[in-house]
């Protein structure tokens, strides 16, 4: 990986952390109006130590080591960048399983977006969908079956991994789903200011987990994810700090996060069959999709709409 592209994929790593984070920073903002300003203080600087190198580094840090236990604790940090052939071997062999299981994830979420959750259509199509959100666990069960069947023809474990992958997006999609309940809750509650804190950091981390599957669409470095997706938790803590209501002004941002997201899973998915997708095809993907819908966003904000 020369400088070229380990520079585009910290920063293709920094955005989709950024943008697939902004539901995360708009509960932040909304619970932490309602608390006293040492807690605000110590969540948005101490608590950005926890966000980035407990949740942010550690969390890829397992995964990696989960799916590769041969190469030990230390040598899942450091695999990408060694020279062990046995290193490189084990990456080869784990990678698959690793990016279906994130690809199906980050695939589910897509569509769990596009039928289930109310949005700014930025598309034509959106509303149909919308409108005809019955279909989601449909769509998303014939889906894992067709997966799980031509990954049964290449490799059981993989197929087993699709299977980990919808898992873990449903029982993640039962923690958002109950955050925002939630989070009226504790803002119109005389919940303790350390009730709140201890709450917040649950659900960044529920939140940080599509930003570290995705991750692996870009790069298995976890030294580059660290550094990537700290940047990005970093941006997320300051669009928390002030500058979240102009944020929400920007209406098809979010859009462009889950595009991205569908986009990413399907590369995943396909590398995993061994199809071939260039290093630099993620971030320059993450950018133009994301600054499609940006400058969209922008000419709906310039019409007054």
């Amino acid at each position: 990986m020369n400088i070229f592209t380990i520079i585009l994929t910290v920063f293709g790593l920094c955005l989709f952390e950024s943008i697939s984070s902004i539901d995360n920073a708009i509960i932040n903002a909304e619970v932490l109006s309602k608390m006293q300003t040492w807690a605000r203080r110590w969540f948005l600087s101490w608590g950005i130590v926890f966000a980035v190198f407990v949740v942010r580094g550690l969390l890829p840090w397992m995964i990696v080591w989960c799916t590769a236990p041969q190469l030990g604790f230390y040598g899942a940090l450091t695999a990408t960048f060694s020279n062990d052939p046995q290193a490189i071997s084990a990456i080869e062999e784990s990678g698959p399983i690793l990016l279906i299981g994130a690809g199906v994830f980050l695939v589910f979420l897509f569509f769990s977006w596009l039928f289930l959750e109310e949005k700014n259509f930025g598309l034509p199509t959106e509303k149909f969908f919308y409108v005809n959100g019955f279909w989601f666990y449909a769509v998303a069960s014939l889906i894992l079956c067709a997966i799980v069947w031509f990954a049964l023809q290449k490799h059981p474990l993989m197929a087993f991994g699709a299977v980990v992958g919808s898992s873990a997006f449903f029982i993640t999609h039962g923690f958002k789903s109950s955050a925002e309940e939630k989070e009226k809750q504790l803002v119109s509650s005389s919940a303790s200011d350390v009730s709140k804190i201890l709450y917040l950091e649950v659900i960044d981390t529920t939140f940080s987990i599509d930003g570290v599957l995705g991750a692996f669409a870009f790069t298995f470095s976890i030294p580059l994810i660290l550094v990537g997706n700290g940047l990005g938790a970093l941006v997320v803590r300051q669009l928390t700090a002030g500058n979240i209501e102009r944020v929400k002004k920007y209406i098809y941002l979010k859009n462009g996060a889950m595009y991205s997201v569908l986009f990413l899973g399907v590369f995943m998915i396909l590398k995993s069959f061994g199809i071939y997708i260039p290093e630099w095809a993620s971030p320059v993907l993450t950018f133009g999709v994301v600054g499609f819908f940006f400058f969209k966003s922008r000419r709906q904000l310039a019409r007054g709409i």
